[in-house]
């Protein structure tokens, strides 16, 4: 892609999530979301592969039908009460309406079946970018309406959380794993939302860089499935060595930075008496780190079953940088003890 349009387009998405960021008007907002998804468009569909032409497609028509309900539905406040203030959200018809509108925009479940498709139909930089930036502006929407929407947040949060373990299960393909890890991210997110904000946003930045750290290993291995994983202990062994702690983390499994909102959201959420929600998030965190031990598994205690030879992957230099990949990867890794630290801001 020429590097002009490809500034401009990477400019326009920043402009849509900053212009969201800023709104404290409904009719803003929605601009901003519009502006994220026509930036995002060309850059999902730049490889011309058929398969990229059909995730651009499914996730224009979603993202289409989430930005008119969106829009529907603020109309409908106005009409309904005067006010188009975003944080002026006071009847229950409108304020459930934005809220669904807003996790067909993020992908929670049961409105998530797209995101798993067209994940998979991308490159992993876009992928990257879908699963981190695209998550912002939405997300900056759901907390400034939180108090108004209490019981459909923790359904939506407890169906997140099962849907994103049982649904990597059975997965083969990479991308369409971190899809569904990304779903139930987002649904301990929305189940702390309502009773701690602040837990929400420590969450959403854990789970960003150990996203961001994930998609770079696949990158530089250039994998997109599990039977290419095996194949990563040959070009590059120290990194093979460290993927398993990043998937460990993604998993929530202590000493690593991933326990950290897993242990807050528990605590928080039994502290508020709702501890058969805790027990159930707590259980379905069992079923994501199931296929991240997969993962691990394939990655470093198994050699490719397929004859590469005529391939050779590992004699090409990579182009990637690492400076990025070093730095996230260190802080997946090893934040876990500043949690007490954490914590006393959380409460301050």
């Amino acid at each position: 892609m020429n590097p002009y349009i490809l500034a401009i387009l990477l400019f326009g998405l920043g402009l849509g999530t900053t212009i969201t960021f800023a709104s404290s008007h409904w009719l803003l907002a929605w601009m901003g979301l519009e502006m994220n998804t026509l930036a995002i468009i060309p850059l999902m569909a730049q490889h011309h592969h058929p398969r990229a032409v059909e995730a651009t497609t499914k996730y224009f028509l979603t993202q289409a039908a989430a930005a008119a309900t969106l829009l529907f539905a603020s109309v409908t406040n106005a009409w309904l009460t005067g006010q188009w203030e975003i944080q002026q959200i006071t009847h229950p018809l409108p304020s459930t309406m934005i809220t669904l509108a807003l996790a067909l925009k993020i992908g929670l479940a049961p409105l998530h079946a797209w995101l798993p498709e067209v994940l998979q139909g991308l490159d992993l930089t876009t992928g990257l970018i879908l699963s981190t930036w695209q998550k912002l502006a939405p997300f900056a929407l759901i907390l400034q309406l939180q108090p108004s929407t209490s019981t459909l947040l923790i359904i939506l949060g407890l169906t997140s959380t099962l849907i994103g373990g049982w649904g990597g299960l059975n997965q083969t393909q990479l991308r369409k794993i971190l899809a569904y890890s990304s779903i139930a991210h987002l649904g301990w997110m929305i189940l702390i939302l309502q009773f701690s904000p602040s837990i929400t946003l420590l969450t959403l930045l854990t789970y960003l860089i150990m996203t961001f750290s994930t998609f770079l290993v696949f990158k530089l291995n250039k994998s997109t499935n599990i039977n290419t994983l095996a194949t990563s202990w040959a070009k590059a062994p120290a990194l093979t060595a460290l993927t398993p702690l990043i998937l460990l983390s993604l998993g929530g499994l202590p000493p690593l930075t991933g326990f950290m909102p897993k242990w807050l959201i528990l605590q928080e959420l039994t502290k508020q008496g709702l501890t058969p929600t805790a027990t159930l998030a707590a259980l379905s965190a069992l079923l994501s780190l199931y296929f991240y031990l997969r993962l691990s598994y394939a990655m470093t205690l198994t050699i490719s079953p397929n004859n590469l030879t005529g391939l050779t992957p590992w004699r090409l230099p990579s182009t990637q940088l690492t400076y990025p990949l070093a730095t996230s990867t260190a802080m997946t890794i090893c934040l876990l003890p500043l949690t007490p630290a954490i914590s006393a801001l959380l409460i301050s």
